[in-house]
């Protein structure tokens, strides 16, 4: 395993929408453990591919310790009607975080490393992280999802405390 070199925003690939994953041999599952120790040395809860550059739909969730779920070519079939609000950050933007309001709980689809579909429902907080981090593949880094007055305050901090 590897920790890989995070992209700070605002690089192009948190930008930018990830291809599906096509191939499921053993590069996808070392790029899976590399994202595990990433995101663990940030330290984060959750990482995308692209947040170390690499376009591909592929993210790492480790909610509890040693919780480790992999989420391959995810897609949300559904979501709730009731939604909850949760402060929200990146790895990519450490330091700087902001309430952001989203369904309470989702329905996805995925595939493991292997390359086998799941369906899983998400419910809390774990629901507030996969939204978060299938945005991130979409190409929607967290920040569009508030205000503009609270993006703008959020991104000026940001690049004062780049200087």
């Amino acid at each position: 395993m590897a920790i890989r070199s995070l992209v700070r925003y605002p690089h192009p690939a948190l930008a930018a929408k990830c291809e599906p994953v096509t191939d499921f041999g053993p590069e996808l599952a070392q790029l899976a453990r590399d994202l595990l120790e990433t995101m663990r040395a940030a330290p984060g809860v959750g990482i995308t591919a692209a947040h170390i550059g690499v376009l591909q739909r592929l993210f790492v969730l480790e909610l509890k310790p040693g919780d480790v779920r992999t989420y391959v070519n995810p897609d949300i079939l559904e979501t709730s009607a009731d939604t909850m609000r949760q402060m929200e950050g990146s790895v990519s933007m450490p330091g700087s975080t902001e309430e952001v309001e989203r369904p309470s709980s989702v329905k996805l689809r995925f595939q493991d490393v292997s390359g086998q579909w799941h369906e899983e429902l998400a419910e809390g907080f774990h629901a507030i992280c996969i939204q978060h981090e299938i945005d991130q593949l979409d190409g929607m880094f967290w920040l569009k999802r508030l205000s503009k007055l609270k993006r703008d305050r959020l991104i000026r901090k940001w690049e004062k405390s780049q200087r």
